[in-house]
């Protein structure tokens, strides 16, 4: 067991970098700002947004203008005499403006659909990162109680063994007994070793949510008032949800994305005016001719598409067919997002119950452990009895800190699923952590020291 202690020193070096202790109000803010994800999504929703300024750009005025400098050598025995070297310049300034371009504005209103989409979806990213930094941080506090929990139940099993050694070497109980401890213990150690790494496991998926690191949090109050989802209508959840819920909301626009892009491909059989201006400047030096001319034309230019070969119709189908898939991709959104906010609050109301029945099996679990040592005691029961009291013992205190930790999530995950789960409910769900309750990823020095003398 002398080892035992390698693990928190390797964990405790390898977060000495910017360590820091955080609550989840804390830890969510650092997930807002430097998530990887979220900061990627943000990218992608400002590029859709400056596509309504490109579409813009096609509706107003279109300005150009080009200039040559040009210098001639000309020889030759013509008649004219025209030879020698001359310079010509010329400026040309166009200007165009689209009187009637039904495509270019059914592309303006679509980017300004696609905009809006993008927002939500980009909104539903932020909802699902919350809900995962909060997923992340109440796994940590769920680990770190069942390390404690395989502590303790390491502890009780080394005395068990401890004690089993005593009675064998005064001829109270047989070897098989002894044997039954040991195992019992070499059990209890080897869940206790895998629960370190399952702590450890869960603060690195933290790290990886905020990209910054953490020594302890704050842990979750021992009385935090375990209720039903208000409000107590699963009706009402689903009603939220339809009219809350990004993702639902983001499909409603895809629907005017694809009747966007329908009107643009029938667009296609429109007719484009558009009014043009233009100036030219040219000067020559040539000696018949020398001198400068300026152009001035104005007028409007106005085309009909006849016959594409059928590229018109096919994208008016194509696009058709798309509209078709938006609408039962909205279909499948509702029906998906009803279906997950009935069970979760079903969930929930059962979590409420599975919490008091855990509760109330950490103090049966413990009559019972306490019955069946005055039983062994006496004669009446034997060492395996006992041992596995107690292992039913710490394993109800390890389900009763896990559904505690179940309960939060599933309400989480309800919010989420309604599109109500903001900053103000992480704000609200941190008033029930408590300083000094912290969890650190490193083991106290009392437990340390009693396992590191644990034979």
């Amino acid at each position: 067991m002398a080892n035992i202690r390698i693990l928190p020193l390797v964990l405790a070096m390898g977060f000495a970098t910017q360590a820091q202790a955080a609550d989840l109000l804390d830890i969510t803010r650092d997930a807002l700002t430097h998530n990887a994800s979220l900061s990627s999504s943000r990218s992608l929703y400002q590029s859709v947004e400056d596509n309504e300024r490109i579409e813009l750009a096609d509706l107003l005025p279109q300005i150009s203008a080009t200039g040559t400098v040009s210098r001639t050598d000309v020889t030759g025995n013509s008649q004219s005499g025209a030879e020698g070297d001359y310079t010509d310049s010329n400026i040309v300034l166009n200007v165009n403006q689209q009187l009637f371009d039904a495509a270019d504005w059914y592309e303006l209103a679509t980017s300004k659909d696609s905009t809006e989409q993008q927002k939500l979806l980009l909104d539903s990213d932020q909802q699902q990162l919350l809900y995962d930094v909060a997923s992340a941080y109440f796994t940590i506090l769920n680990n770190r109680d069942i390390l404690d929990a395989r502590i303790a139940q390491e502890k009780a099993f080394s005395r068990q063994m401890d004690q089993a050694n005593q009675q064998f070497e005064v001829g109270l109980i047989a070897i098989t007994d002894v044997q039954e401890a040991k195992a019992s213990y070499d059990d209890a150690r080897a869940q206790r070793i895998a629960a370190e790494a399952d702590l450890q496991v869960s603060f690195e998926a933290l790290q990886q949510l905020t990209g910054q690191q953490y020594d302890s949090i704050d842990g979750l109050e021992e009385d935090l008032a375990i209720e039903a989802p208000v409000p107590a209508s699963r009706g009402k959840w689903v009603e939220m949800a339809l009219v809350n819920n990004p993702l639902i909301g983001a499909a409603q626009k895809g629907i005017d994305v694809a009747k966007g892009d329908v009107n643009t491909s029938r667009a296609g059989h429109l007719p484009e005016v558009g009014a043009f201006a233009t100036y030219s400047y040219d000067e020559t030096d040539v000696a018949s001719s020398g001198g400068y001319q300026e152009y001035n034309q104005i007028g409007i230019q106005a085309s009909l598409p006849i016959y594409t070969g059928g590229r018109t119709s096919a994208q008016v189908r194509q696009s058709t067919h798309l509209l078709e898939q938006s609408q039962f991709d909205l279909l499948d959104q509702q029906r998906s997002t009803t279906q997950s906010v009935r069970s979760l609050y079903s969930q929930v109301r059962s979590d409420v119950l599975t919490v008091k029945a855990r509760k109330q099996a950490i103090v049966s679990s413990r009559s019972a452990l306490e019955a069946t040592r005055s039983g062994y005691e006496v004669g009446t029961r034997n060492i395996v009895d006992v041992l596995d009291a107690e292992q039913t013992l710490y394993q109800a205190l390890a389900d009763y800190a896990s559904s505690r930790y179940t309960y939060v999530l599933d309400l989480l995950n309800l919010r989420q699923a309604a599109g109500i789960i903001d900053v103000n409910a992480v704000r609200d769900l941190n008033e029930s952590l408590k300083r000094d309750r912290q969890v650190s990823l490193v083991l106290n020095d009392e437990d340390s020291e009693e396992l590191e003398s644990t034979p």
